[in-house]
């Protein structure tokens, strides 16, 4: 189940990948996607790696965002953490500035934040974490990427705060609408019939962006079989600002 308006059928989507994060294909996928998610030096990449995306990103005219994440490098920023709203908010504002500094280098304008990795999924259930990302974003005056559906988004609605509504191509949903563990085996779809179906149920349900994983070593091939898909189903690859918020 989704909070965004089933009715509207778009006829174009947002395809955006994390990136900045040291792995290769950087440059091949932001000739595919209409944003990009960049690291901002936490729980991944450096200063020289965050600038070349930037500035790759700018030459191939996509729109990106702040992609902070815990400082937590061994694990990728992927294990769970406890901390106060206001350290969250502190983390992410903080990684924003910095990566806007450098963005600004590059003439680029950071357009919007999302979350990585365990704070991103901790912000969708718990309280505390979703208070202090929003937070962070209120300040910042910036829209901030979620599931729909999620304690993210829901609280963000009551704020009057912007939320994108966003989707995985190749990760596998619960029937609550909530994403399948990695732990489990069967948490990712790798049949392109499957994957295809579920890039038009996500786009029929309203959503505005569909994520590709920078890190995984198929990347570019999946961002190049959602281009496919959409190319095939008439939905432009195009960035979700502007559109009439639902």
């Amino acid at each position: 189940m989704t909070d965004t308006d089933s009715r509207r059928q778009p006829d174009g989507i947002d395809l955006n990948a994390d990136l900045g994060e040291g792995y290769p294909n950087d440059a091949r996928l932001l000739a595919l996607v209409t944003s990009a998610s960049v690291c901002c030096g936490a729980h991944a990449g450096d200063r020289a790696t965050i600038l070349a995306t930037l500035r790759e990103a700018q030459a191939q005219g996509v729109a990106v965002g702040s992609h902070p994440g815990y400082p937590d490098r061994e694990n990728f920023g992927r294990r769970e953490q406890t901390m106060r709203p206001e350290a969250v908010t502190s983390l992410i504002v903080e990684q924003h500035r910095e990566l806007a500094r450098l963005a600004a280098e590059c003439g680029l304008i950071l357009r919007f934040v999302k979350p990585h990795g365990a704070l991103y999924n901790q912000a969708q259930n718990e309280p505390r974490v979703a208070v202090g990302v929003l937070a962070a974003v209120e300040e910042l005056g910036l829209p901030v990427l979620g599931q729909p559906g999620g304690l993210l988004a829901m609280m963000a609605r009551k704020l009057g705060l912007r939320c994108v509504a966003e989707g995985f191509p190749d990760r596998r949903y619960e029937p609550d609408g909530r994403l399948v563990p990695r732990s489990r085996a069967d948490a990712v779809l790798h049949d392109p019939a499957e994957v295809e179906s579920q890039v038009v149920r996500l786009v029929g349900e309203g959503l505005e962006t569909l994520c590709i994983h920078g890190d995984h070593p198929d990347a570019v091939r999946n961002a190049a079989c959602v281009r496919d898909i959409l190319q095939r189903h008439a939905i432009a690859p195009r960035f979700w600002a502007g559109r009439e918020e639902s």
